[in-house]
């Protein structure tokens, strides 16, 4: 019998508040963002590692403030209407990446962290690193983003480890056994992205081999991981 194309079941990802999972290394960014509007000169860099949820809680945020999203590494295309801003929540996403794209220039994020505070104004970027370490040749920019206040999410924990697990495994209308999700936990790097690349590859094997989404399946799969151990 010849192979079927699988049909593109996956639900679309959502930034729902209510699905982001608070542990002790992220609750204090969560406190900072649910502290809007109140924030220093309306102003808010959200900081931290590849995968460590920094897009779904800046999201849910820009959700709730109904702000205008800029991708920082988008095309010249995707640059800004500065003056149609002014007075509105502004989500600056990758703001330390600029640089991969014509979206933003140094002068633009001057101009858009100007207009915090002004007329209801706010903005909130996000980044890999402080702003204190971002890239810029623009005096002016320089002095403003090493005044941003920060709020910082740490690498990954159990919690929200297993959270992005669920979350990523329901997203594709799958339900593994449930001593699957410590048996990952105990074994994954510490990034929400590799627990996402983790639930593709146990997808794409269940069904290429036909077997139930249970650990013995990913002790096949995963089985060079780091901290394997025989059980």
């Amino acid at each position: 019998m010849s192979n079927q194309f699988r049909l593109p079941l996956a639900a679309t990802p959502t930034y729902a508040r209510e699905d982001f999972a608070v542990s002790p290394g992220n609750s204090d960014a969560v406190a900072r963002l649910d502290a809007w509007p109140d924030w220093s000169e309306g102003r808010l860099a959200l900081v931290g590692p590849a995968g460590s949820g920094k897009t779904h809680l800046a999201r849910a945020w820009a959700a709730r403030a109904d702000a205008v999203i800029i991708d920082a590494t988008g095309p010249a295309a995707a640059a800004p209407d500065l003056p149609a801003l002014r007075g509105k929540a502004i989500l600056v996403d990758d703001a330390d990446r600029r640089g991969e794209g014509q979206a933003l220039s140094d002068e633009a994020l001057f101009h858009i962290l100007n207009m915090a505070g002004v007329d209801g104004g706010t903005v909130l970027l996000t980044g890999r690193v402080a702003p204190l370490a971002w890239e810029t040749s623009v005096a002016d920019l320089r002095s403003r983003l090493n005044a941003l206040s920060v709020a910082a999410i740490e690498e990954p924990d159990d919690v929200v480890l297993e959270a992005v697990l669920r979350r990523a495994f329901a997203q594709r209308l799958l339900k593994p056994d449930p001593d699957l999700y410590p048996y990952l936990v105990s074994r994954l790097p510490r990034s929400a992205a590799e627990a996402i690349a983790a639930a593709d590859l146990l997808d794409e094997e269940a069904a290429e081999r036909r077997r139930e989404l249970n650990k013995a399946l990913a002790r096949d799969v995963l089985g060079d991981f780091e901290g394997e151990e025989e059980l």
